[in-house]
């Protein structure tokens, strides 16, 4: 039995039960021999086409070790997932009247209501505001974590709005990092699978993933604490695994949500310095960065953009570079 199931968002998988498996010429053969086991690898993103049959005697290898064996056949045929558009006008996001409301009971919240922004190519644009200003909310929007209630989200010209949850996850995983206040490392993994599991959700092949890693890790400065697990690390070096994570995978735009929230003032600014580097290197291509954060200094210091929120809107943009 075969049996295809989806995976929250992520590739199809596949849970053989009583069948080995066995690739030729581009076929997969599925050979029964009284065991189970999962199979745990994502299938590539593809349109399966199972064709089953009866073919003519089984190989003799497996003949000979059991005489029951029926062998099936399973042609994948593969689809291609559409890249991002090549031209977005230089824009990397674009909201359009984009609202996100919300029903608690009979009260209707308004948590981003009628926002329109662009966020230039290479840009750093920061959003300030209050707690429950929408900013949390507005930067799950662009990530594509939320979907609007009304208006479009546009990222690299791709309509967030329209797009399937598997294409989002497709998206998330090839164009945006994100980084989170809280982390958000698994703590039973050590840092250096932490920082591998993008590449392991996005099909990377196992023999290169190690280097991805490794420069993902100097970068941050934590190249020798790879076998260590997050309790270990500190909170500004459990920060910058979080940073090596979004990373890894090279996007074009990186998300910062509160990336100081939870650091004291020393640790805030050197996690800050490394963004700023990111965004700027000193050779080599530099990111977009959108980030909230609560503190004005923060955003003057180093953004070329301030975006105010309050109550769902903009209330103020300042332009300091």
């Amino acid at each position: 039995m075969c049996n295809l199931r989806p995976g929250g968002g992520s590739p199809y998988f596949m849970t053989i039960h009583f069948f080995m498996i066995i690739i030729k010429q581009n076929r997969v053969r599925f050979c029964h021999f009284g065991k189970s086991w999962p199979a745990l690898q994502p299938i590539p993103r593809s349109r399966v086409n199972l064709t089953l049959s009866n073919p003519s005697p089984a190989n003799d290898l497996f003949r000979a070790r059991n005489s029951c064996v029926k062998p099936l056949h399973v042609t994948l045929r593969s689809m291609n997932v559409r890249d991002a558009a090549a031209s977005a006008n230089g824009f990397a996001i674009r909201a359009e009247q984009v609202s996100r409301h919300y029903k608690m009971g009979e009260v209707l919240i308004r948590a981003v209501n009628e926002i329109s922004l662009e966020v230039a190519a290479g840009e750093f644009l920061a959003l300030l505001g209050a707690s429950g200003s929408g900013k949390s909310t507005l930067l799950n929007l662009m990530a594509g974590l939320d979907r609007p209630t009304s208006g479009a989200i546009h990222a690299l010209g791709r309509d967030l709005a329209t797009m399937s949850s598997e294409d989002l996850a497709t998206h998330r995983n090839r164009t945006i990092g994100i980084v989170f206040q809280s982390f958000q490392l698994l703590p039973r993994m050590t840092l250096e699978e932490n920082v591998e599991l993008p590449l392991r959700l996005g099909e990377m092949p196992r023999s290169e993933r190690p280097a991805h890693v490794r420069e993902a890790l100097e970068r941050v400065g934590l190249a020798a604490r790879t076998r260590h697990r997050p309790t270990e690390l500190s909170g500004g070096e459990q920060q910058r695994a979080a940073i090596a994570r979004a990373l890894v995978n090279q996007p074009k735009i990186l998300l910062a949500d509160e990336p100081t929230g939870n650091l004291d003032t020393k640790t805030g600014e050197e996690i800050m310095s490394l963004i700023a580097g990111i965004h700027r290197p000193p050779s080599g291509p530099g990111r977009t960065i959108i980030m909230v954060t609560h503190e004005r200094g923060l955003a003057e210091r180093y953004a070329d953009r301030i975006v105010t929120l309050s109550d769902g809107a903009i209330s103020r943009e300042e332009r300091l570079r």
